[in-house]
């Protein structure tokens, strides 16, 4: 027989990415919960709260936090640049945290650190900085001859933690994105044009697991490495400003060290709320 067990969360976006976050230590003598099914349970729009994906705080020791994401759909992601930036909040204002704020985030693609700075007084907003760790090259995806991509046009097929496709288009806008992406529905797919700033690039994106979302923080790394591999953005510029749907994240390519990429961008808070997971 199922038992309703409350527990507080809390309600995070990263340039409309939104995410749920829940802190493990509340059903630490539950060792059984399908996280999958809650997943599908509380970020369902229609029937629950709703959210892009479900993150799964827990902490480590004073300044190490680990992170387990499921997306809306219950499938367990690997990384989200969006996401870890919501859960480094959420952490923040769970733990009474405030200035400036260092973690060491424990995640299925290994080790990320974040820095926290808030930009309000509350910490309802801030801006987080994260080492989102090395870029790697990719074999393509199965079944990626069918999306026909023309042999002239830049892909790259990276990995920041979770796979990715990457594609230079002339004008993100008219592409069939919703189409192409449930083609190839095992890796998040990018769309990219360059600028309209000379150290910019525009990008859509179809996430794994979610669809078309307003914000990719590993697509715009991805993307911005892409960019300065092609030549869309100057080799040399300090940042990529990545223009997405939901708003804008700068990419540092190579930093902290050769092949690593830093993602910048902002965490709001939304939201807190009582819900009840299903035991």
């Amino acid at each position: 027989m199922s038992t309703p067990f409350p527990v507080t969360i809390t309600k995070h976006n990263g340039l409309g990415n939104d995410f749920l976050v829940l802190e493990t230590a509340q059903v630490a003598a539950h060792t059984d919960i399908d996280w999958p099914a809650q997943a599908r349970l509380l970020c369902n729009r229609e029937s629950h709260i709703g959210a892009d994906g479900l993150l799964l705080l827990g902490r480590v020791a004073e300044d190490e936090i680990s992170m387990r994401l499921y997306n809306s759909d219950g499938s367990l992601a690997e990384m989200s640049g969006n996401g870890i930036r919501c859960i480094a909040q959420a952490a923040t204002m769970l733990y009474g945290h405030s200035g400036v704020v260092r973690y060491m985030v424990h995640s299925d693609a290994g080790l990320r650190e974040v820095v926290v700075t808030p930009r309000d007084a509350e910490g309802s907003v801030v801006e987080a900085s994260v080492d989102m760790g090395p870029i790697t090259a990719l074999p393509e995806a199965s079944n990626w001859a069918a999306l026909g991509v023309d042999a002239m046009r830049p892909v790259a097929h990276l990995s920041v933690g979770n796979p990715h496709a990457v594609v230079g288009v002339d004008d993100v806008k008219v592409v069939p994105l919703q189409q192409l992406g449930e083609m190839v529905p095992q890796i998040n797919l990018e769309i990219v044009e360059p600028g309209p700033e000379s150290n910019a690039i525009t990008m859509r994106v179809h996430e794994r697991g979610a669809g078309i979302t307003q914000a990719c923080g590993t697509g715009a790394c991805a993307s911005a490495w892409a960019a300065v591999q092609w030549g869309l953005v100057p080799a040399k510029a300090e940042d990529v400003l990545v223009h997405m749907d939901g708003g804008d994240v700068r990419v540092r390519v190579n930093s902290p060290k050769p092949g690593h990429v830093t993602l910048i961008g902002p965490a709001e808070f939304m939201q807190s709320a009582q819900v009840e997971l299903i035991l």
